[in-house]
């Protein structure tokens, strides 16, 4: 009897054993192949595809793209001629390792994939998390609860579905999956609806009741039908289930705690002084006898032309539907405390410009940094400054200022004209023809044209705005309230608090450029004898750019409910789809507005980078020829190529350029300061010139 036993007792461990090295072997010949394509020349369409043979399925797939799902056995957009990975596992958890690399097709490819690295670099130091990296702040973005979705079909958004029966009741626990609800449809067809996650179930949605993905009248949000409420907070994950993080970037905080600090320093200049910015834009305080080629007024359409462009649009876009509509009141603030640091740079690029014998004006960050500084013993500082500024100066123009706005401005007229599309290179010329005509006549030209054109095209875009805003006009009390609500008690799907609170500052200081020096450029141009006027003139920019045209293109959003949308439109698209939401033809006014847009900046931007190339290359008129022709070719460039991590880089440089300024602006607060109180004492006064215009209006 004992030896039967002992023999059974054998014979099961040996078929256990067997059994284990059976299925080490099939981890073993668990086999996986990579398929590589690359579809055509353009750039970031790569595609990976796993084919898994032998192991246990199911399979999971991490991709080192986070944006692909974990569930995917197929990795698109893809940036060719760089390494990717994916880590493969099967259901008995074993693992096998794949590196990558799509091979490229063009030059374009390869050039795209040399410079992807410098993005990488240049955004490790301007997106360094400073607070995340001392432990200050947990930077893991949690949620408490997940909202019950209705199910995603094809059918129209004003659908109402009864709730014909709960599965499970309230306050029951529910595991990811589990069939929850049974919804019916218009045509009295049946929907299932399952559990997104695990946790406490909540009915918001009573039995027998209707629902639709419109908000209630008199309400904003659309109604829930119900939510999963987590014992614990749980991590949000991206597609391919790496934790999502709210980052602070350093350059967020450099130029935020700039924008705080001289509005301090200067006693609240943005609020005192914005009265009397106002009458130097309307000319009261012109001379025309002043030094100088350009008027006040045409100085500030310059510098708002710049900054007045698709961050206007696009970036609000994306801000809001990653931020929520909290991120409104952060940008709004943002914009506020940004007047201030406008005030500062543009006084010091009239008070040190250079003009020469010909009348021609030479000023900006790069000549206060330079001289500026010298006059405080620091030679050695300011000239590495004022070269830095110039170089990513120059860099910043080509890029951002120039390839970015040709390029969406084609692709949003594009949209609008079918003729346009696949004509990129044609469109480049003929943009680069009217840019041209403009800029070949120096800041006189691009001052007469800005003067014209940007007080047009914001008050089309505001107007249009206006026209989506009064249509939804019953439910202005709740977007208002979401705005609150978001900017304070801010959702965890949206990030929580720290993630709207960064969101919409960030977007306020990539918007405005208060901080980044390129407006001193312009109103170093401006006819005054006093140059704290134009700083007092420079007030207005951050809140046309930021407090009105990005509120407003907020409001656009959180009004028709595109903030909360997850279509998966692109920022100007997404903005597009809200103008249609409510006159078929808006987006053709949009596209007229984006072109405006487009077309002002890339003028403005060709000066900023003009002046930064002289001051490196010398004020010769041969050499602004030069950088003039270099530019037209760009233009033409950025509307005919994809040239995307050059685009990334080149943008990147606009943000850099407030390193070396705001260091030098820093240096040199008390003798800006100085002569914002002589210059309040000369306003009090009566010692400064008033047009006679405004003298006889006055009598």
């Amino acid at each position: 009897m004992i030896k039967s036993r002992l023999f059974l007792l054998l014979t099961l461990m040996l078929i256990t054993f067997a059994t284990s090295i059976a299925q080490v072997e099939s981890a073993g010949e668990m086999k996986v192949q990579l398929e590589l394509l690359n579809p055509s020349s353009e750039i970031n369409n790569g595609v990976a595809k796993v084919v898994v043979e032998g192991g246990q399925a199911p399979y999971q797939y991490k991709w080192s793209n986070v944006n692909t799902p974990l569930i995917a056995a197929e990795s698109v957009g893809l940036i060719e001629g760089m390494e990717h990975s994916v880590l493969v596992s099967d259901a008995s958890g074993n693992k096998v390792s794949k590196t990558f690399t799509i091979p490229t097709k063009s030059i374009t490819e390869i050039f795209n994939s040399k410079v992807q690295p410098a993005v990488d670099v240049l955004g490790a130091v301007l997106f360094w998390d400073a607070f995340a990296t001392l432990g200050i702040y947990d930077p893991v973005v949690y949620s408490s609860y997940k909202n019950i979705p209705l199910p995603r079909i094809e059918v129209s958004t004003d659908e109402e579905y009864l709730v014909k029966k709960w599965l499970a009741p309230e306050g029951s626990q529910v595991k990811k999956g589990n069939e929850i609800a049974v919804l019916e449809g218009n045509n009295n067809t049946e929907y299932s609806v399952y559990a997104p996650a695990e946790g406490t179930l909540e009915h918001d949605t009573k039995e027998g009741s209707s629902i639709s993905r419109l908000p209630e009248t008199g309400s904003f949000n659309a109604p829930l039908l119900g939510v999963i409420q987590f014992q614990d907070p749980q991590p949000l994950l991206h597609p391919n289930g790496d934790i999502k993080t709210n980052n602070l970037p350093f350059i967020v905080i450099w130029l935020i705690l700039g924008s705080i600090f001289f509005t301090i320093r200067l006693k609240f200049v943005n609020i005192r002084g914005f009265r009397h910015s106002l009458d130097l834009a309307r000319g009261k305080y012109d001379d025309p006898d002043a030094p100088g080629t350009i008027t006040h007024f045409q100085a500030m359409a310059t510098a708002v032309s710049a900054t007045v462009g698709l961050g206007n649009i696009a970036g609000v876009a994306v801000a809001i539907s990653l931020g929520g509509a909290g991120a409104t009141f952060w940008m709004f603030l943002a914009g506020f405390f940004g007047m201030s640091l406008k005030f500062a740079e543009c006084t010091l690029g009239v008070k040190y410009r250079f003009i020469d014998d010909d009348g021609r004006i030479f000023g900006g960050p790069m000549n206060y940094l330079r001289y500026g500084l010298e006059k405080r013993n620091l030679v050695n500082l300011g000239k590495f400054l004022a070269i830095l500024f110039s170089v990513l100066g120059v860099g910043a123009s080509f890029g951002g200022g120039n390839m970015l706005q040709s390029n969406q401005a084609f692709k949003i007229v594009s949209e609008q004209i079918p003729f346009f599309q696949g004509q990129g290179f044609w469109f480049g010329i003929g943009f680069a023809i009217l840019v041209g005509v403009v800029i070949i006549g120096g800041i006189k030209s691009i001052a007469q044209v800005t003067a014209k054109v940007v007080p047009g095209m914001a008050i089309l875009y505001v107007l249009g705005c206006l026209v989506v805003i009064g249509y939804h006009f019953e439910y202005i009390g709740g977007a208002f309230l979401a705005i609150y609500d978001g900017a304070f008690s801010a959702e965890a799907l949206k990030g929580g608090f720290i993630g709207v609170l960064i969101i919409g500052l960030q977007r306020a200081a990539f918007s405005s450029e208060a901080g980044v020096g390129s407006a001193a450029i312009a109103h170093s141009a401006a006819k005054t004898n006093h140059p704290i006027a134009d700083g007092f003139t420079s007030l207005v920019e951050p809140f046309i750019d930021t407090m009105l045209v990005c509120t407003m293109t907020a409001l656009v959003l959180i009004f028709t409910g595109k903030h909360e949308t997850s279509s998966g439109l692109g920022g100007v698209e997404l903005t597009a789809d809200a103008f249609g939401s409510v006159v078929s033809w808006f987006p053709s006014v949009l596209a007229v507005a984006v072109f405006l847009f487009a077309f002002s900046t890339t003028v403005s931007w060709s000066y900023y980078g003009m002046r930064s190339w002289t001051f490196l290359f010398g004020r010769s008129k041969k050499v602004e020829l030069t950088f003039k022709i270099m530019y037209l070719g760009f233009v033409v460039l950025g509307a005919s190529v994809s040239l995307g991590a050059v685009l990334s880089f080149a943008d990147m440089m606009i943000l850099a350029m407030s390193f070396p300024n705001i260091i030098g602006l820093y240096i040199m607060a008390p003798e800006i300061n100085a002569d914002m109180k002589i210059y309040w004492q000369k306003l009090k006064d009566g010692k400064l010139h008033i047009n006679s215009k405004f003298v006889k209006a006055e009598d």
